[in-house]
């Protein structure tokens, strides 16, 4: 599959959130009461994620989703979008 720009940026702001907490993708997701793979997929881009499991995850990480929103835009000015 191809992934539009933005999208891959969306998917390294999750990873980045988790490795900033200092959590292995088993140990998000062991939080999340999730498989790992669920954290795998949504950050590989093989899933979507919709914005309840957006705030579930950006509030186990001790985020805000208006935090990660604000992150995702600084990220997206960054490279010019």
């Amino acid at each position: 599959m191809v992934w539009s720009p933005k999208r891959i940026l969306l998917q390294e702001a999750l990873k980045q959130i988790r490795l900033d907490a200092q959590l292995t993708q088993a140990e998000l997701a062991a939080k999340l009461q999730k498989p790992q793979s669920y954290v795998s997929k949504y950050e590989s881009g093989e899933r979507r994620l919709d914005l309840i499991e957006l705030r579930d995850i950006c509030a186990t990480l001790g985020l805000t989703l208006v935090a990660f929103c604000d992150l995702f835009e600084e990220l997206m000015a960054e490279q010019g979008y």
